[in-house]
């Protein structure tokens, strides 16, 4: 089966790229993960994850944790984890609706790239769930597609540091800054309103999105 359907066949036409277009899905597009490919994912801190709302309205998100935090079990299936958010569940509740997934990973230093589409399901219940400290949900993939992309676009940057949320070994993070804003500490759920005020400090608005500029949230 290839993937492309008749709008991408009419622009690839229109655009005299039908040749190189059906060269290129011969060569690069896969379906399973490769060894390349698996060692890049398990290298990496983080990735962007394309999801359907039941309606068909597409959002994509970004995805991090500690490296490695993408667990590849075999070459067709990936397993990784949710961790607490902002309540909103768009990523998981599309997942749960549609199961259809795009997992962009990107190196920025060494431009590379690999895409990956794939059938998942969500799970509080998944078997490897201990595997995971601190996350709400499991999101187990099997891989449909697998390519790598030209890098040719990808701006470099140099990282810095990981994120000091990330969640440690036993599971525990900092509180979010978000969190501790004053006009929404009376909706947090009960546990995160316990934390909130055991930590003693009080955000408003405007202080909160200075931190955000700063790139100190």
């Amino acid at each position: 089966m290839s993937i492309y359907d008749e709008h991408h066949i009419e622009l690839q036409e229109q655009f005299e790229s039908r040749d190189l277009a059906a060269a290129l899905e011969f060569a690069i597009v896969e379906p399973q993960l490769n060894d390349d490919a698996i060692a890049f994912i398990e290298d990496r801190e983080f990735f962007f994850l394309s999801t359907q709302r039941a309606d068909g309205q597409p959002t994509v998100s970004h995805k991090g944790g500690a490296r490695g935090f993408v667990k590849v079990l075999d070459s067709t299936t990936l397993v990784f984890p949710s961790y607490d958010g902002n309540g909103m569940f768009l990523s998981m509740g599309n997942i749960a609706a549609t199961t259809k997934i795009g997992m962009l990973f990107i190196d920025f230093e060494v431009p590379n790239r690999v895409r990956v589409h794939a059938d998942a399901t969500v799970s509080a219940d998944d078997p490897l769930m201990a595997k995971f400290p601190s996350a709400q949900l499991l999101v187990r993939a099997t891989v449909t597609e697998s390519f790598i992309n030209c890098p040719r676009y990808i701006v470099k940057h140099r990282r810095v540091e990981a994120s000091r949320y990330v969640p440690d070994d036993e599971g525990r993070a900092p509180l979010p800054g978000w969190k501790k804003m004053s006009d929404i500490r009376p909706f947090l759920r009960p546990a995160d309103q316990r934390r909130a005020d055991a930590d003693g400090e009080s955000l408003t608005v405007d202080e909160y999105n200075e931190l955000v500029r700063r790139g100190e949230a």
